[in-house]
């Protein structure tokens, strides 16, 4: 089989044109003009192409592993800490920083506090904030000093800054989801926040998104778009917008972002930082407000694979509020400080990893060769049909998005952004039975995919085709339709929220503007180990710089 992507034809929309197209779709007569898009799309295809499987997700296989080594962040990043690099405030840097009374964590908060007020407000401000309480970042930092001062830290996390994506609940603050309308306050902590908390972390607010996550890009019309620490021109990528600059930045060694069609992984990606989608349900998601049941996963950004992994030792595990995330096998971190790779399988397929840009390809051939260096050997695995990928992955998610938005459509799609607007339309238009079919196709692939990943360990391809594009001035606050550069931004994520398997993004160098490039390894169900394992060999090679926009929170 050959590798197949037919390249998106769409006309770059902004402005009145913009407007007036999404007028016509939402009206009555818009019927023909959804179809007539969607036909131009494949869909109709789509609907034709055969399958045999239910549209059920059969469970993920467990992985057979007679025993392992159950590593909690403590115990990581203690190993971490002796060698930390001081020059990067990782989480360990951070807890080596409190023990040896180089930093307190009130001394911290207030730094970090101007720095968002300068950073964040204003006629220049970048975009990365929704809502923010100072004080209280304050008032959690001085009950982290008084623990670290009495030898009682929770964690390496105490005292450590955290950014949580306003997707996630946290008491007290809205969950907006990028909306303008949804105002009601947080009264229980998401899993995730009440994770971070019980470690000791602090958390300095909730980051900007792209509306309700229904796009990669980072543009926000009501909360303002987001902009890339390395060029405030260009964009961070979505929908985890915020929480991947923030990092980027050095506000935080650590965020939690959430991942429906690589909103994790694109963003982390663009902003030169470290991204996990986690298995489906390896990471709970309670206290997540439902947008996308089936392909949706919430999961941490860091500045470096050690500060994902101490993050992911602390937010992975089942959690009773989430039936998705029962009957998993132990989280742990096996192997993940071993750097021989031998007998490890890198499965590649040549066709998807080259469609890309050539200074992306160049630096992502550059750590699959980090990862040969240590003994690991490539396999050339079959071409993916990404037509069918996107037209699976499109159905399911905006199908999913348009059911969890109804009730405020159905009051006033004015509410919404233009690109929401359209994304949700498309997600009405498409039938019962397209969502159906789509289902079955996703049960069909994962089967597939599984299947290749009995002669490979992990799969390896670029993380965005391209590098940040540069953000369109005057089409803001509203943004643009410009499904292109979606495409090249999603080419190579959908497969793992389909799937549900495991997904890292990390740095693999620069190009010629200075743009971080990025390189994605994907997983067998519940290896994230292995991921995390592969992702320090590719780092301990890749080029580091610091954004031009950057902070310093403990010197």
């Amino acid at each position: 089989m050959s590798y197949r992507r037919d390249e998106v034809k769409a006309p770059r929309l902004s402005g009145v044109p913009l407007r007036a197209f999404v007028s016509a779709i939402e009206s009555p007569l818009g019927g023909p003009v959804l179809e007539k898009l969607i036909t131009d799309s494949g869909v109709e295809r789509f609907r034709h192409m055969p399958v045999d499987a239910p549209p059920t997700q059969a469970p993920l296989p467990r992985p057979e592993v007679a025993s392992v080594e159950v590593v909690s962040s403590t115990a990581l990043a203690e190993r971490a800490i002796a060698k930390s690099d001081v020059s990067l405030e990782t989480v360990a840097a951070f807890a080596r920083a409190y023990r040896e009374g180089k930093a307190d964590p009130v001394a911290v908060a207030h730094v970090l506090n101007k720095a968002i007020d300068r950073l964040d407000d204003g006629h220049d401000r970048l975009g990365w904030f929704i809502s923010r309480k100072p004080g209280q970042v304050v008032k959690d930092a001085e009950h982290s000093a008084e623990r670290l001062k009495a030898g009682k830290a929770l964690s390496v996390f105490d005292g450590v800054p955290v950014v949580l994506k306003d997707e996630v609940d946290l008491v007290g603050f809205p969950t907006t989801l990028g909306t303008k309308f949804l105002k009601t306050l947080a009264t229980v902590d998401s899993a995730v926040a009440a994770r971070l908390k019980a470690a000791g972390a602090i958390i300095l607010g909730k980051a900007n998104m792209n509306e309700i996550g229904i796009n990669p890009i980072g543009l926000n019309p009501h909360h303002g778009a987001c902009r890339n620490p390395w060029n405030r021109g260009r964009i961070t990528g979505g929908s985890s917008s915020g929480s991947a600059a923030v990092v980027a930045a050095g506000l935080c060694p650590v965020s939690v972002g959430a991942d429906g069609g690589g909103s994790i992984r694109i963003p982390a990606g663009l902003c030169g930082v470290v991204g996990l989608k986690a298995t489906f349900g390896r990471i709970p998601e309670s206290g997540v407000p439902p947008l996308c049941w089936n392909v949706g996963h919430v999961g941490p950004i860091g500045l470096t694979v050690d500060d994902v992994a101490a993050a992911y030792a602390v937010l992975a595990g089942p959690d009773a509020h989430d039936a998705m995330s029962l009957g998993q096998p132990p989280v742990h971190l096996t192997d993940y400080e071993n750097g021989s790779l031998e007998g490890v399988r890198l499965g590649v397929c040549t066709a998807w990893f080259d469609d890309a840009s050539p200074e992306v390809v160049a630096k992502c051939r550059a750590a699959l060769a980090a990862l040969v260096e240590r003994g690991a050997k490539v396999v050339e695995i079959p071409p993916p049909d990404l037509n069918l990928v996107l037209w699976s992955h499109s159905a399911i998610i905006l199908s999913e998005m348009a059911s969890a938005m109804k009730r405020f459509t159905d009051e006033d799609p004015t509410q919404f952004g233009l690109d929401s607007r359209t994304n949700l339309a498309i997600g009405r238009h498409f039938r019962s039975t397209d969502l159906v079919h789509a289902m079955r196709h996703r049960h069909q692939m994962t089967r597939e995919w599984l299947a290749v990943m009995k002669n490979v360990d992990v799969i390896v391809t670029p993380t965005t085709a391209v590098t940040a594009p540069e953000i369109p001035e005057r089409a803001l606050p509203d943004g643009e339709s410009n499904l292109p550069v979606v495409d090249a931004l999603m080419r190579f994520v959908r497969v793992g929220n389909l799937t549900g398997f495991p997904g890292l993004a990390l740095p693999a160098g620069f190009d010629s503007q200075g743009l971080p490039i990025s390189v994605q390894l994907m997983g067998r169900p519940y290896e994230e180990h292995l991921l995390l394992r592969l992702g320090k060999v590719i780092e301990a090679k890749a080029e580091r710089r610091t954004p031009s926009i950057h902070v310093r929170a403990l010197s």
